[in-house]
């Protein structure tokens, strides 16, 4: 996979699991199954991400971001 399609395929997983969330609170036991099911899947797609985007970074495909300074307070006299 390439990286855009593992990040759409994340994205994919957590927005199914994020329906059937408030399915399960009510008891819907076919929607627990489905959870159960999208979490293995998730499982290894969040491997696949782990690796694809440390190769990114190691290409230079993406930049690892420096945090930025936190501008200092002026004392007030």
């Amino acid at each position: 996979m390439v990286l855009s399609d593992t990040v759409n395929e994340l994205e994919r997983l957590i927005e199914s699991i994020a329906i059937d969330l408030p399915k399960v609170r009510r008891g819907n036991k076919t929607a627990a199954q489905r959870i159960r099911t999208t979490t293995i899947l998730l499982e290894k797609v969040g491997l696949a991400f782990r690796k694809e985007s440390m190769v990114a970074v190691k290409s230079g495909k993406l930049k690892k971001k420096k945090p930025k300074a936190k501008p200092k307070k002026k004392k007030r006299a």
